[in-house]
């Protein structure tokens, strides 16, 4: 009975989720997620302390 169970939960919000995706304005995440890890990398490297150098 569980298979059936999670079967039809899994069915109902792949459905769900095509609906959602086809009629409304949905965010792309994956570009989102890379400009994030963009922005971040930027903002590190700006702000990272310079590295020490010993001239002995």
């Amino acid at each position: 009975m569980g298979i059936i169970r999670s079967s039809f939960h899994f069915l109902v919000g792949t459905m769900c989720g095509i609906y959602v995706a086809q009629n409304y304005n949905v965010p792309n995440i994956k570009k989102l997620v890379n400009t994030g890890v963009v922005m971040a990398k930027h903002i590190e490297e700006n702000y990272r302390k310079p590295k020490k150098r010993d001239d002995d």
